[in-house]
């Protein structure tokens, strides 16, 4: 209880004012390859971004240098963290350089979004976005600030790159970054936007998890049935609005598949969600579901373990940022905790946590003629496979039948001749089937993620591998 006291009064503490005296506040390196930084995207609401500059950038204007928005998932996960020093940035948690960074094809722009993730904070509980068009108003907000003080960075095509939740907030960031660009106040050419196993129609992935992990046997008769029966209460929710319900019964239905299934992991069905310790990677203590643990477990279990090595800590990606980063920004609030408030993202967007987002997806390439990709890992359950395909199938788009009746492209990478994965295109709508991956694709196969970004972006940077194929847009 004593314990319980003494967190609830530090959580509180987050909420005092900080700091005030203009929109932003940013700071760098001397050699100008990082940038990082604080928006006022409200008052009271400040959210953290972090910009790396790619040594390998060519300036070329008939061929522009792209930059990579990446959002992380949760809601309240931090791209800061995870996306940068456990998936695609420069350095990996022990600070070693990671062979497969993205930053060899784009610049990378990491945000911790929304509000309250990672090092973003909020000072009065009530600035918490409710839903992902609040927080792409506020990413909006952010984007006005950095790009147009900085005509260099308008030269080149922005993509926005998400994963988990964060397909969310990217196709409601890509409509409202038009939006704004289209009336004036945004000075930047939006590139593409990439979904990377997102949470788009959770209807969809719900009912997909009984029939997977049957057909994987991790489920038998009798918790398929139990599965399937709790899916379908969930899809009626959805369809009445209500959401809020809906929300508690995903949390119900984890529980129950984790159960029949001896806790198979959420994010890689070839693994037990139970047989790695939890360590602070991440970790996010959420009132609703399992899956935020689950989010941080899966990420330890894939850490070397030479990560002890590291020494003080390093390794510990909740230890390595509050310590070793949090000196380095130098501008971050001493009260302010990378992660402090990431549980309360959850709590205050419990009501649209549920809600699809099909029809935001399918206006991106049809009427605003946006490249669309989406990417998927194949032994993940979350955003499984098989509920990716559905919402796609559900897209109202007179190319639809076209798209689905193309065949695959095998994906390779260097001489390896295994195939990697296999990837479809039609117009402004590509789908890459990645093998071998669970929910974390660049942690799980980074040399065809690195491939496949590079492609995304069409990245003027020499190619180290060797693809199978070239998009096409026909």
């Amino acid at each position: 209880m004593e314990k319980h006291s003494l967190s609830l009064v530090l959580s509180l503490l987050l909420f005092l004012p900080l700091f005030h005296g203009g929109i932003t506040e940013s700071a760098g390196t001397l050699d100008g390859s990082e940038e990082w930084g604080y928006v006022e995207v409200r008052p009271k609401a400040h959210m953290f971004w972090w910009l790396y500059r790619s040594p390998n950038r060519v300036e070329d204007p008939s061929k522009p240098w792209p930059i990579i928005l990446w959002l992380q998932g949760g809601p309240g996960a931090s791209g800061v963290g995870i996306g940068n020093f456990e998936e695609i940035g420069p350095l990996d948690t022990n600070l070693n350089p990671r062979n497969s960074t993205w930053l060899q094809k784009a610049d990378l722009l990491f945000v911790d979004n929304p509000v309250g993730s990672g090092f973003s904070f909020v000072e009065e509980k009530s600035l918490f976005v409710k839903n992902d068009l609040e927080a792409a108003t506020d990413l909006t907000t952010l984007l006005e600030e950095i790009f147009n003080r900085n005509e260099n960075l308008q030269k080149s095509p922005l993509f926005i790159v998400a994963e988990s939740y964060g397909g969310k907030f990217a196709v409601t960031l890509g409509l409202s970054a038009l939006k704004a660009i289209e009336a004036g106040k945004l000075k930047l050419r939006l590139g593409g936007v990439a979904l990377g196993d997102s949470w788009i129609s959770p209807e969809d992935f719900v009912l997909s998890w009984g029939p997977l992990l049957k057909d994987v046997s991790r489920l038998d008769d009798n918790g398929l049935k139990e599965a399937n029966s709790v899916a379908q209460r969930i899809k009626q929710q959805i369809q009445n609005g209500q959401l809020v319900e809906a929300t508690n019964s995903w949390s119900e239905l984890e529980q129950i598949i984790s159960s029949n299934s001896n806790s198979v992991d959420f994010y890689n069905f070839l693994l037990d969600s139970g047989m790695d310790p939890v360590s602070s990677l991440a970790t996010i203590e959420v009132s609703k579901g399992i899956a935020l643990k689950k989010y941080s477990r899966y990420l330890s279990s894939l850490r070397s373990s030479s990560s002890a090595a590291g020494g003080d800590g390093v390794g510990d990606l909740d230890t390595l940022l509050n310590g070793v980063i949090k000196k380095k920004l130098k501008i971050i609030p001493d009260n302010v905790t990378w992660g402090g408030q990431s549980d309360h993202v959850f709590t205050a967007m419990e009501g649209d946590f549920m809600k699809p987002r099909i029809n935001e997806v399918l206006i991106l390439p049809v009427q605003k003629r946006v490249n669309v990709t989406i990417y998927n890992g194949q032994v993940d359950v979350i955003c499984a496979t098989k509920g990716a395909e559905a919402w796609v199938a559900k897209l109202k788009w007179e190319g639809l039948q076209n798209y689905l009746s193309k065949s695959r492209s095998p994906l390779y990478c260097g001489n390896d001749r295994f195939t990697k994965g296999f990837t479809r295109s039609y117009k402004n709508l590509h789908f890459y089937w990645i093998l071998g991956a669970g929910h974390f694709v660049p942690v799980d196969q980074p040399c065809i993620a690195l491939n496949m970004v590079a492609d995304i972006t069409q990245s003027p940077a020499a190619s180290s591998t060797s693809k199978e194929k070239k998009r096409k847009t026909q």
